[in-house]
């Protein structure tokens, strides 16, 4: 895990969404360290390209408000990685995972940055789409967009 959490944390520095909240390294690291949620790789043989985190409702959601739906937690993929299709294997696989478990909806939340633009594209050529109604703020000058995947039976 802790290969994991490193690359969590290089890669939201490299792309400057830790200048806001930097407490939030710490969190990053400890996603899923707990057994809460399913952390899934992508590797190229000992070499992790990176990283995203299927985590099923539970009272603690962020995101999530019932137990139809899952979300989708500290996304990451190692600078030299990207580009390469690694991000899009990695949301592929989660949705695939939420279908096996039945759920109906992914959510997600994520700052409006220029430096989320990938994300962003990631997600909206998933078939991902805004719900503004649900976007919030976790702590004062972080404000998260949230979005949404219908899944079909």
């Amino acid at each position: 895990m802790t290969a994991v959490s490193d690359l969590r944390v290089t890669a939201y520095l490299a792309d400057g969404l830790l200048e806001a909240s930097p407490a939030y390294a710490e969190t990053l690291r400890l996603l899923g360290a707990d057994g809460t949620g399913e952390v899934l790789v992508a590797v190229d043989g000992e070499r992790l390209l990176g990283t995203i985190m299927y985590e099923p409702w539970s009272p603690d959601s962020e995101v999530a408000r019932s137990a139809d739906e899952a979300e989708i937690r500290a996304f990451a993929v190692a600078p030299q990685a990207r580009g390469l299709g690694v991000g899009r294997a990695l949301v592929n696989a989660l949705v695939e995972r939420a279908r096996q478990e039945g759920v109906v909806r992914i959510v997600l939340s994520l700052p409006p940055l220029p430096q989320m633009r990938a994300a962003q594209f990631v997600y909206r050529a998933r078939g991902f789409t805004r719900v503004p109604e649900r976007d919030w703020t976790p702590v004062p000058g972080v404000d998260l967009q949230v979005y949404a995947l219908a899944l079909k039976s």
